[in-house]
């Protein structure tokens, strides 16, 4: 596969590392968990890689494809910049020689370019990308924000799910995870999900997603319906695919 660079992106400086890249119409995010169904052979033989410790650390990269109408990714244009390492969890074979698996958001990286590899999967150069330090994470700023981060929350499922179809995060989720496991309930836009991704400093991340869940929990209310996702805006164009 030829290498392929990303535009307007001069080679990094820090270290980078190579990893397994899985593209979707979807955004994963640290912490929040996303089950998969594996049928295409180049993501089978992924799986088969991870499992056997082919892979390293059981554990590949989700990048997020930026047009819902492509499916089969060759280029770095189609792709948002910041990906996040899924561990894989759990495997289950499938009568048709796939694999159901259950994976976990771990790592954001930054992806400087698709490398030539031999894998029939795409493998990537990627620099990780840890948050900014927060002076400190459990301070009356934290505490206040990360209060009003889970009142937005609330609001929106309220207006969009039934009782019982949703609950809070932990009240020990750390600062630095809060804002991605209040999104994982709410249909957010797949360009918003990439912009909490993105942001490397926690407190940022939680007056974004506060902003983000309070608007559309607007939206839901006054609409009484809640955004098509942009899985299911793909399978109603009929041109994109999971793997």
């Amino acid at each position: 596969m030829p290498a392929d660079s990303h535009p307007d992106r001069s080679p990094p400086d820090r270290p980078t590392a190579q990893l397994p890249l899985f593209p979707l119409h979807t955004v994963l995010l640290p912490g929040v968990h996303l089950p998969l169904h594996i049928f295409e052979p180049r993501y089978r033989q992924l799986v088969d890689d991870l499992v056997r410790g082919v892979v390293p650390d059981r554990e590949f990269g989700v990048i997020a494809i930026r047009n819902a109408l492509v499916s089969d990714v060759d280029r770095i244009g189609q792709l948002y910049p910041v990906g996040c390492t899924a561990q894989l969890r759990e495997v289950s074979a499938t009568s048709s020689g796939g694999f159901d698996i259950v994976t976990t958001g771990a790592r954001r990286f930054l992806l400087h370019e698709l490398t030539a590899s031999d894998t029939p999967y795409l493998m990537g150069d990627v620099e990780w990308l840890p948050d900014e330090p927060t002076l400190d994470p459990d301070g009356t700023t934290a505490r206040t924000l990360a209060e009003a981060a889970r009142a937005a929350h609330a609001r929106y499922c309220e207006a969009a799910w039934h009782d019982g179809d949703w609950s809070a995060p932990p009240t020990s989720a750390a600062v630095a995870e809060l804002a991605y496991l209040l999104a994982a309930d709410c249909l957010l836009p797949l360009a918003e999900q990439q912009a909490l991704l993105r942001q490397t400093d926690p407190l940022h991340r939680l007056r974004l997603v506060t902003a983000l869940l309070s608007r559309e929990a607007g939206f839901v209310s006054a609409l009484r319906a809640v955004p098509v996702s942009h899985d299911e805006l793909a399978d109603i164009s009929g041109a994109a695919k999971m793997n």
